[in-house]
């Protein structure tokens, strides 16, 4: 579908910005105008940037409104009434992650927006840009998309209101709604519009979504059907329909599904198949300046950039299927790759860019070293939908090939002015493990590691990394193990950087003492730890509102009270004086006094004015009682170090998948 992109015409430069912009390009007016609560940077890690240059390929012209004055319908006027209708988008990120913490406080820094200022979009920003369209225009088409669209397009527990909300697509008033990786969606719809076809009758597209009344025709077999009267009262059903929503993300074997909103039906079509290398080779070749636009200088410009300017993504989509991820949900399973030569032509062109300093920060995407899909019949039959790729175990129809990816990188260090190639985002530790070729993990830690790697067990408990959908530790032993024999054989000073989150579901307090054990363990003091922040689009979302795991139907232990998520917080940072009081609270509840005192085995001191004693006499009290969890093994003390300098000042920790 992307072979129209051949020949076409293309701009050099920006898109238009504002109206004087628009006259600048000739034209009376635009074909599309994209509104996005994001600054434009015209890079191709942002949404705004592909989908808009996708259009212009194809022969649309398209404005962009970024950031509109959201508090009336005036700032949505700037261009005359597009041709074709308006593409909503709330940006990179979903609007409420955008602007509160897991604690649902206010953040100070918005990496979206000129300055980092804070305030630049409204909160749940697809809803609101839309109904100041309509305010605008009236009945102009409407399509929205990205991933505050995608991960909100079902009925869908919400954090923020602690409810289950409607579809963003209901909330809106849009007319269509555009879910996962839009190129070719965009491009479809946008040709039925150029041909005359009313947004309305626009119904038969797969990867999207729309609203009709009840009864009209479905043009995809249906997998279920559900009454969001019911679901927003029953977590059980709203449980059993998210299983069902995930379960037909796979664009081979997906079917429709469909809610009832009173007399409306919703209904989410299939995916869209993902596209081909061929055809990410070109969306990746379009003109993107790959800078912030300028006018957005004077104000500091666009912080986003700083982490993707010297960076190429080379592969979408992620089998790796972590629970409380969004990748599975909005980019789908399937994994996609560019070629070697698309990576590299990337690469020289960030070589002479005027302030490369020689080094390529990342070549990644949401997993690094994934390039093909899991296996072969996932071509014909599509993924499983009853059992992950790698977790607990590795499936045996599992491939496991780093070969290309080690000459893609190979091919960038050899070009001029490449002086380091890094890999910064998601390494999937298991599956370099998995690999009983040992030459990209060597490669790895010797040629692309800046100090650092950054790699996710996010815990140790058997019981939570189940709940997770994670491998067990002993995976992550194995890889640290080796990294570190690896490190030192080639006379090198590295880290490893572990991700670990706190309260997930499944994660009890005996969980959160038994983690602080482990890091103790390890010499490990870990500076930032995240908190499970329940996200639209997750299993593990579902299993915090409902108490179930919406994949297996099992219950799950959910850790909803402010006060033992503090304490599992504390435990994970246990050398803080000032989590000290916290962490005895916990140790007390989890009938584990032994461990406040001052041997080397204990992870607190007694409070002052208290007594090691005192601890005693409360387990002689409670001998009787049977612990839920036993200590991990102990390990040898310092066995993380290397040349004598712990890895405890260098953790930063975040809930990655």
């Amino acid at each position: 579908m992307l072979d129209i992109m051949i020949n076409s015409p293309v701009k050099q430069g920006f898109l238009p910005l504002c109206y004087d912009d628009m006259l600048e390009c000739g034209w009376d007016r635009p074909d599309f105008v994209y509104v996005t609560g994001d600054a434009y940077v015209d890079h191709p890690s942002f949404g705004t940037a592909i989908i808009s240059r996708v259009l212009e390929s194809a022969g649309f012209r398209v404005a962009i409104l970024s950031q509109p004055d959201y508090k009336s319908a005036e700032a949505f006027k700037e261009y005359p009434k597009p041709r074709l209708g308006f593409l909503v988008s709330a940006g990179n990120i979903d609007s409420m992650v955008a602007h509160y913490t897991v604690s649902k406080k206010k953040r100070s820094y918005d990496y979206y927006s000129p300055g980092g200022v804070m305030g630049k979009r409204p909160d749940r920003a697809v809803i609101v840009y839309c109904n100041r369209i309509r305010e605008a225009y009236g009945d102009v088409p409407i399509i929205i998309g990205g991933l505050e669209a995608s991960l909100r397009r079902h009925a869908h527990y919400d954090y923020w209101d602690n409810r289950v909300r409607r579809s963003i697509l209901v909330d809106s008033r849009a007319d269509i709604l555009a879910y996962g990786m839009g190129e070719n969606i965009i491009l479809r719809i946008a040709q039925l519009l150029e041909k005359g076809v009313p947004i309305k009758k626009i119904r038969d597209v797969r990867g999207t979504v729309c609203l009709m009344k009840r009864g009209e025709k479905v043009h995809f077999d249906i997998a279920g059907e559900f009454d969001y009267n019911e679901l927003k009262s029953s977590k059980e059903l709203y449980a059993k329909a998210f299983g069902v929503q995930y379960k037909n993300t796979d664009p081979v074997s997906g079917k429709a599904v469909i809610e009832y909103y009173d007399d409306k039906m919703l209904v989410a079509n299939p995916p869209m198949p993902p596209l081909e290398r061929e055809e990410l080779d070109k969306v990746y070749a379009l003109p993107y300046t790959r800078r912030v636009h300028p006018s957005y200088e004077p104000l500091g410009g666009v912080p986003g950039i700083d982490e993707v300017k010297f960076s190429i993504t080379h592969t979408r989509g992620c089998f790796g299927a972590c629970n409380f991820c969004a990748i599975a949900y909005h980019q789908g399973r399937t994994v996609r790759s560019r070629s070697i030569d698309s990576v590299v032509s990337e690469a020289k062109a960030i070589t002479e860019m005027p302030d490369f300093k020689g080094y390529i920060h990342d070549v990644g995407g949401p997993t690094a070293n994934f390039r093909y899909q899991s296996c072969e019949k996932q071509l014909e039959s599509g993924v499983c939908s009853s059992r992950k790729c790698l977790a607990p175990t590795p499936c045996k129809n599992l491939v496991v090939d780093h070969s290309e990816y080690i000459k893609l990188l190979e091919k960038i260090e050899s070009l001029d002015r490449v002086k380091k190639v890094f890999i910064r985002s998601g390494i999937r530790f298991d599956y370099v493990m998995y690999d009983k070729n040992e030459e990209f993990f060597k490669r790895l830690v010797k040629h692309h590691v800046s100090g650092q790697l950054k790699v996710a067990p996010e815990h140790c408990s058997a019981n939570v990394l189940s709940s997770m959908g994670k491998p067990d530790i002993s995976v992550y032993e194995s890889f640290r193990k080796r990294f570190f024999e690896l490190t030192k054989s080639f006379d090198l000073e590295q880290y490893l950087v572990p991700y670990l989150m706190s309260s997930h579901p499944g994660s009890r307090l005996e969980d959160a003492v038994e983690l602080a054990l482990y890091l103790k363990s390890l010499g490990m003091k870990p500076e930032q730890v995240q908190d499970f922040y329940p996200t639209p689009g997750t299993a593990s979302t579902v299993m915090y509102y409902t108490g179930t795991d919406p994949l297996t139907g099992k219950k799950v232990y959910v850790a909803n009270d402010y006060e033992q998520k503090r304490m599992q917080r504390a435990l994970l940072q246990y050398t803080k004086p000032e989590n000290a009081e916290l962490v005895r609270k916990a140790l007390v509840k989890c009938h584990r006094e032994e461990l406040i005192g001052y041997s080397a085995e204990c992870l607190v001191r007694p409070a002052r004015g208290e007594k090691k004693e005192d601890f005693k006499s409360v387990r002689a009290g409670r001998s009787g009682e049977k612990r839920a969890h036993t200590p991990p093994r102990t390990q040898k003390k310092g066995s993380c170090r290397y040349k004598g300098k712990a890895t405890s000042g260098k953790q930063r920790s975040r809930g990655r998948g």
